[in-house]
Formats: C-alpha cells, sequence, structure tokens
C-alpha cells in the first residue's frame, strides 16, 4: 500500500506520489530483472524535489519481514542493503518517497565478481552535437575491442553505456577494462574528453565516469525516474537513435514513457544474455597504450 499518494512531488508537473507508484508499478516486468539482488541505494525527497533530499543505503528498522537485504561491510561496521526481488519490494522502496534506486554493478551473492561495467558521459555544457560523437565514440572502441553494448539516457545530461561482462570477471580487471577503454578515448579526443574529475579542471570537456564501476559505487538503474522537473527517465534507446541525434539525456518522461515502451519494449531485454569475458579486450587496450 503505498501511504500519502497524494503528496506533491514533482511540484513544477505536478506529479504526485502516487503516480510514481503506478509508474514503477507498470514498468516493474522491465526494471526488476535490470537490478533484481543489486544492492539499492536510495535517493530519497519526503517533502518532494522541491526540497532537499538526501542518500539512504542502509536499511536497519523500519522494513518489513519479507523484505530481502544483504550486508555488506564497511569501515566500523557494516551496511544493510535492501534488495529488489519483485514489484511488492519495488513498491516498498518507493512507498519510501524514493525517487532513483541506484544500484552496483553486480549482484547477490557474487558482490565482488560485476556482471555489468558503465560509463557515464558527464558534460558541463550542452552540447548535443559533441555528446552524441562522444557517446558514438564509446560504442565504436567497444566494437574494436570486440564488445556488444547498450545505451540509455541519463535522465540528467549525458548518457550511460552499458557492457555486460561475465561474471567471472573480478572486480579488479573490470576497472582496469573501464580505465583503459577511457584513457583511450581520451587520448584520440582530448578537446572533448577528459578524466578530470574536478568540474573546474575539465574547462568544457566531457567527463568520461568510470567510477560506477567501482566497488560499492552505483549508477541510476534502467527506467529509474530521476529528480528533476518534468520526471525524466533513464531509458534504454538504441543506437540508431543516437546517431540521427533524436534522443537527448532527458528525451522520455513518466508520463512519456507508457508509449514509449509500447513502441519500443525493453531495449535492454538481450543485455544479461550477451555477457562477455575481458581477457581479449583488457589485451588489445594494452596493444592500444602501446602504440
Amino acid at each position: 500500500m503505498i501511504t500519502h499518494p497524494d503528496k506533491i512531488l514533482f511540484p513544477d508537473a505536478g506529479i504526485t506520489k502516487g503516480e510514481l507508484a503506478a509508474y514503477y508499478e507498470g514498468v516493474a516486468p522491465l526494471i526488476v530483472p535490470h537490478i533484481k539482488n543489486r544492492p539499492v541505494t536510495m535517493e530519497r525527497f519526503p517533502a518532494g524535489i522541491g526540497h532537499k533530499g538526501f542518500i539512504q543505503k542502509d536499511v536497519s528498522k523500519g522494513f518489513p519481514s519479507w523484505l530481502k537485504r544483504v550486508t555488506v561491510p564497511k569501515k566500523g561496521g557494516v551496511v544493510h542493503y535492501p534488495l529488489v526481488t519483485d514489484t511488492r519490494s519495488l513498491l516498498w522502496i518507493v512507498n519510501q518517497n524514493c525517487i532513483t534506486p541506484h544500484v552496483w554493478v553486480s549482484r547477490v551473492p557474487k558482490l565482488q565478481r560485476p556482471d555489468i561495467c558503465i560509463f557515464d558521459l558527464d558534460p558541463l555544457q550542452d552540447d548535443h552535437e559533441v555528446l552524441r560523437a562522444a557517446t558514438l565514440a564509446v560504442r565504436d572502441l567497444l566494437e574494436e575491442l570486440g564488445l556488444p553494448s547498450w545505451v540509455k539516457t541519463s535522465g540528467s545530461k549525458g548518457f550511460h553505456i552499458a557492457v555486460p561482462i561475465d561474471p567471472k570477471t573480478s572486480a579488479r580487471d573490470v576497472m582496469r577494462f573501464a580505465h583503459g577503454v577511457a584513457t583511450t578515448l581520451v587520448k584520440r579526443d582530448p578537446e572533448h574528453l577528459t578524466l578530470e574529475f574536478s568540474k573546474k579542471d575539465r574547462k568544457g570537456r566531457i567527463y568520461v565516469d568510470i567510477g560506477r564501476n567501482s566497488p560499492g559505487a552505483t549508477f541510476a538503474a534502467a527506467y529509474a525516474v530521476r529528480p528533476k522537473p518534468d520526471a525524466p527517465i533513464s531509458a534504454p534507446c538504441t543506437w540508431k537513435e543516437i546517431e540521427s541525434g533524436k534522443v537527448h539525456p532527458q528525451s522520455f518522461t513518466l508520463r512519456t514513457m507508457a508509449r514509449r515502451i509500447a513502441d519500443a519494449g525493453d531495449l535492454w531485454e538481450d543485455l544479461p544474455k550477451k555477457k562477455r569475458s575481458l581477457s581479449r579486450a583488457l589485451s588489445k587496450l594494452t596493444q592500444f597504450s602501446s602504440l
């Protein structure tokens, strides 16, 4: 049961908590398989996005007995992360005024073995053509490495490119791979891309963020709502849509996704079936760096 369904969470659009819950219930058949058994960090806005929200990782009290959790060690203690395993658990986190579920790149019980690698392109400027070119450059390099990739809008400023990984690969090797890809991308286009974390050091360039692949780090789940006006969605899209420039980071919203899904279906449906070893890619990246 959703409490206070009439609470306004998105003031500009008039979107209520009940409408948010209805969206997540509707996309549950699509989103749950992508986030099932991944530790969830909840981005919560109890008073709506017009007020400051907060991040919650630990669920130690006030949760139902049926909710599955995973205990993860941290310095000086542990964190009890909630897990989404079905529609009921997804709606439970939504009822906590969680607008965006952020998830790990690995799943229980193999938290040290990622099954996906995420490249997060984070621009400082709204230059759609430069962003489009950078997004395609990531895809093209991954193709050079023999790896298929999938793309989704971030629902914010950029795009997320995902590579399904054989979960036998260690977290360390996934980070080596991600760093090698990012370094090669920046080497090829230093005018537009950077690995500088600090915004003041980016000088207008797009940050190739690979930190989503660090142990314990997270990324916005596919089909997740983002806490911005009009409730944009981090929505899977096609490479043809990126090539044509038809899709921008906030092209899809909570109120347009039903038609989008009816037209396109789950564009990430095949992603889990295409897991690849990174051994050859790592070898090729070593060759690139030695050129």
